[in-house]
């Protein structure tokens, strides 16, 4: 069996998914130009373009919204925090909009 990093592997899931499904995007703080914060998502801008891997502002909030809806559409949005701790300032979005606005809204 091969070994292989965290980062290596999410980089080749995300990687496997986007090029099986157009449907599937990728985005956050530093996704596209820059790589991600971490590296995985290094190539990716030139593999899939502007509209499939695209780079946010600051604001988890916000972003993390724009996914949730973007899922209720019928996309597969992918978000990249960069830290845990930054995925807390999403922590309404993750836990209300996404979770509970299916049930909520009668389907």
């Amino acid at each position: 069996m091969q070994t292989v990093s965290v980062r290596s592997a999410i980089r080749e899931a995300l990687l496997e998914e986007m090029e099986k499904d157009e449907k599937v995007f990728l985005i956050g703080e530093e996704v596209g130009e820059y790589g991600g914060a971490y590296k995985v998502s290094q190539g990716l801008l030139e593999k899939f373009g502007p509209k499939r891997v695209i780079d946010t502002p600051i604001t988890e909030h916000g972003f993390a919204g724009l996914a949730v809806g973007a899922a209720f559409a019928g996309l597969r949005p992918v978000v990249e925090f960069m830290t845990f701790n930054f995925a807390m300032q999403a922590i309404d979005q993750i836990v209300n909009s996404s979770a509970k606005t299916y049930y909520m809204s009668g389907g």
